[in-house]
């Protein structure tokens, strides 16, 4: 079968929606799907068998893509449909993938046999809703086009049960099935992880935070809840992750509140070696403070085996629970609290993290999610897509 999978984002990078299309092409071409990958320019090249990367054309100057919305997106939108236009009318597809807003395109450009596959990452009407504030006067005319793609759409991929929501609200013609994403499981290799606690001297508790740092992610909430921690107790809080204007943006607010000695930014890390440096952490930080979609972390998170904090907003809920992790409101003194207790009685984290790992050992590893999007995509409508079965 041959697909045409349209991701509009620089690939391959490592980052949120650009790791999730590796994984979905990873799968699909293992089960003998031959896969035309078509997405901005931009990220490293993948070598894969039966994979080829198309990279659409951008001005010259244009510079790094951001996470989320912005003009350097829609240019790169504009002439990654060009290049789609001509990809469908060369070339011959059994099926285009579409992530995002690339399902819009790909509805007025594909063929009349080819089926469609919105790989729904996002409400976009959400997110340009909270990046700009100001466009909720036109939240019924977004909502209209997100209703005319999953009516149109032959299958959806919703990536949490937020999404299968709001899909479920515009009465799909085509399959929904949530596609959850997975833990992040270790690659091994030569190269190992950096001792982090030898590394800092930590004596005591070590907290860590993974991820970028965008204002949603909630660095200011959990600077703010740390300066609130006794200073006789033994932390220390490791910040992996974000640009090197966020990171010096917040080393100067960590120095502010006065936590320079227990506050240490490393800045990124390879994603390959994500489940290494988990595993010298004793408690893991997300303080997410807004948003829908579960962080892609949390299921590396939960399969690491170590207690979880968290803020209690949808995004975290929909996996998890007081079963498996701490969930704090999206406050300072809630977060301290929280901080505290595990301070206080490590033993109770040591607990959560153990069913946190069970549970992800259950539903979010690498073969779940392969069985899922293959049942998917071996429905009625895709009979014969694959030629061998997902290793």
């Amino acid at each position: 079968m041959r697909i045409l999978l349209v991701a509009p984002q620089p690939f391959y990078q490592e980052r949120g929606t650009p790791i999730a299309v590796r994984w979905v092409v990873e799968t699909l071409c293992r089960a003998g799907n031959r896969v035309d990958l078509l997405c901005f320019p931009g990220g490293s090249d993948v070598e894969m068998e039966r994979l080829r990367i198309v990279r659409c054309h951008a001005p010259r100057g244009l510079g790094d893509i951001p996470i989320g919305f912005s003009w350097k997106k829609l240019v790169c939108d504009f002439f990654l449909v060009l290049r789609m236009r001509s990809l469908l009318r060369t070339e011959r597809y059994d099926v285009v993938h579409a992530v995002e807003e690339a399902v819009f395109p790909a509805l007025l450009l594909r063929g009349r046999n080819q089926k469609l596959v919105y790989d729904m990452d996002s409400s976009m009407p959400d997110q340009l809703m909270e990046k700009w504030p100001v466009l909720r006067v036109l939240a019924p005319l977004f909502s209209r086009f997100e209703g005319w793609a999953v009516r149109s759409a032959d299958l959806i991929l919703p990536v949490c049960d937020y999404l299968r929501q709001k899909v479920d609200a515009f009465h799909p013609r085509g399959r929904v099935c949530v596609l959850h994403d997975r833990a992040i499981e270790d690659e091994g290799g030569e190269t190992e992880a950096e001792a982090i606690r030898d590394l800092l001297k930590v004596k005591g508790i070590l907290f860590l935070y993974v991820g970028n740092l965008e204002h949603y992610q909630g660095m200011d909430l959990l600077l703010a809840a740390f300066a609130g921690l006794s200073s006789e107790s033994p932390w220390h809080l490791a910040v992996i992750g974000g640009r090197e204007r966020d990171v010096k943006h917040y080393r100067s607010e960590a120095e502010r509140l006065g936590l320079e000695n227990r506050v240490t930014f490393t800045g990124p890390r390879p994603v390959r070696r994500l489940q290494q440096y988990l595993a010298q952490a004793d408690v893991l930080l997300s303080p997410r403070i807004k948003g829908g979609n579960t962080p892609l972390k949390i299921y590396s998170y939960m399969l690491a085996g170590k207690a979880i904090v968290a803020t209690d907003i949808p995004s975290h809920k929909q996996v998890l629970d007081a079963e498996c992790a701490i969930l704090a409101a999206a406050e300072p003194e809630a977060w301290t609290a929280a901080l505290d207790d595990l301070l206080r009685h490590p033993e109770k984290g040591a607990l959560l993290g153990e069913q946190a790992r069970l549970r992800a050992l259950k539903r979010h590893t690498r073969k779940a999610y392969e069985n899922t999007l293959l049942s998917a995509y071996s429905f009625d409508m895709f009979i014969d897509l694959s030629e061998e079965s997902a290793e």
